[in-house]
């Protein structure tokens, strides 16, 4: 299968915590980082995520946001830091690879919002990734 989501990154599922609708599904990428997703119930049973399971964490770049440095007091749970390997902007919207250990994201944000954190290739950036915005794939 061929995916137009740039943004996935290999893991393996250390926990999973079932709620009534949904769970969140605790991963430990191969570059190190920790990472939450949450996903159905339906989804988790559908595809017997268990520790030990390897996984992609899949996020689409609009859904990754840009911060120059660890925010703290923020209910986005997934804070990935790395430095900008690549910036394109345009007259309204900016793209930013940024190289996290283990891979890369990318980021579409406001070409304003790239301009105001003062983003370059070569800068700090951390990438942030709500959980309800990452899908988990099984091979």
């Amino acid at each position: 299968m061929t995916l137009s989501i740039r943004n996935q990154l290999p893991g393996t599922v250390t926990a999973v915590h079932p709620g009534e609708a949904m769970a969140t599904v605790d991963v430990h990428l191969d570059g190190g980082q920790d990472l939450t997703a949450a996903v159905t119930l339906d989804a988790a049973a559908d595809m017997a995520l268990t520790p030990g399971m390897p996984v992609r964490a899949l996020v689409k770049s609009t859904e990754v946001s840009v911060a120059t440095h660890l925010v703290e007091g923020l209910s986005i749970r997934n804070q990935l830091p790395g430095a900008v390997v690549g910036l394109t902007t345009g007259a309204v919207m900016a793209t930013v690879r940024i190289s996290v250990p283990g891979g890369e994201l990318t980021a579409a944000i406001t070409k304003d919002a790239a301009t105001e954190l003062g983003l370059f290739v070569g800068s700090d950036a951390v990438a942030l990734v709500k959980a309800t915005d990452v899908s988990l794939a099984t091979d």
